[in-house]
């Protein structure tokens, strides 16, 4: 596996407005993975990605939707329906995002059992 280093030029080493400090504070909140990974198929409604993401209180997805639109990560689009009808989808760059997701996925299906056994004390 070949990985390059990005060389974040003027900034210094994780410093508040260097870009890699943002990815850092990105994928450091637990749900944002868990929601763009469930958005990876297309869009949603809350209900269904409340039940799809499971043991997420909807106090917590509202807040978490809204501050990844704020981020412009998902985006809200709301239909002109008597009930009123919300979905949320990814943007381009929260589809970009799957590529470091579906990355550490791997990372976990190859070193997971390794990781959880040293945690454990197992041999």
């Amino acid at each position: 596996m070949t990985i390059e280093q990005v060389d974040f030029g003027p900034y210094g080493d994780y410093e508040a407005d260097c870009p890699a400090r943002l990815a850092v504070d990105l994928f450091s909140n637990s749900w944002l993975m868990v929601i763009v990974y469930t958005l990876r198929d297309g869009p949603m409604r809350p209900g269904d990605l409340r039940l799809a993401i499971g043991q997420i209180s909807q106090k917590m997805l509202t807040q978490t939707l809204r501050r990844r639109e704020s981020m412009a990560l998902v985006e809200r689009r709301r239909y002109a329906e008597a009930p009123p009808r919300v979905e949320y989808s990814l943007t381009a760059a929260g589809r970009d995002l799957l590529v470091p997701i579906f990355a550490l996925g791997a990372w976990a299906d190859e070193h997971g059992d390794t990781v959880r056994a040293a945690m454990f004390g197992e041999s």
